[in-house]
């Protein structure tokens, strides 16, 4: 049995329902109407090794900030459900990947404490069709959600596209990381006992 979730959420605003497989080979199912988001999306479920499937109905005339950060808030869910109780994991990742003039940091923490500190230096507002302020709301969202910690660094860079490519990939190499058995760890990876 694998460790798969399916989450459906839905506001006035948006709808979104996620299925995901934690243990799958990086495929993704599924469009948004916000291109580069679903290309960031694309970039996290390949390094992650997740299968992603999803729709998504939103408010999109007005603009993309409710579908962006409700699908965050949705993968967060659907990852937290996967997860389960997080026996005999590693508990915590870490990535600092590079893409052509990017380099940027990331470490997730599977602590059940929601945190995020994003940290990415974006010189344009919008990169197709999304707003790059965007791209901290998801992993916010995601975090809360998923019950996580997230930190997200970019240590070098001057193409947007490529420092928010490097941040979605090194988010899911971490997660990769941390998501992954222990091969030594039998129960869940804390001295307190409780994630």
């Amino acid at each position: 049995m694998g460790r798969i979730s399916t989450i459906k959420r839905e506001t006035n605003e948006t709808c979104v329902e996620i299925t995901l497989n934690l243990d799958g080979k990086g495929t993704l199912d599924g469009f948004i109407p916000v291109a580069f988001f679903g290309h960031m999306l694309a970039q996290a479920a390949k390094h992650a090794a997740w299968d992603l499937a999803f729709k998504v109905r939103g408010d999109f005339e007005i603009d993309c900030h409710h579908s962006v950060e409700d699908f965050g808030i949705t993968l967060g869910t659907a990852i937290r459900e996967a997860l389960g109780d997080k026996k005999g994991l590693r508990r915590y990742g870490d990535v600092t990947l590079p893409m052509d003039d990017a380099l940027v940091l990331c470490a997730v923490d599977l602590s059940g404490r929601p945190y995020s500190e994003i940290d990415l230096n974006f010189m344009a507002p919008n990169l197709g069709g999304m707003e790059l302020e965007l791209v901290e709301d998801f992993f916010r969202a995601l975090a809360n959600a998923a019950g996580i910690n997230i930190h997200i660094a970019q240590l070098r860079g001057r193409n947007d596209h490529h420092v928010a490519e490097a941040a979605f990939k090194a988010f899911g190499r971490a997660m990769r990381k941390a998501a992954e058995a222990d091969g030594r760890e039998e129960g869940v990876p804390s001295t307190k006992g409780v994630l």
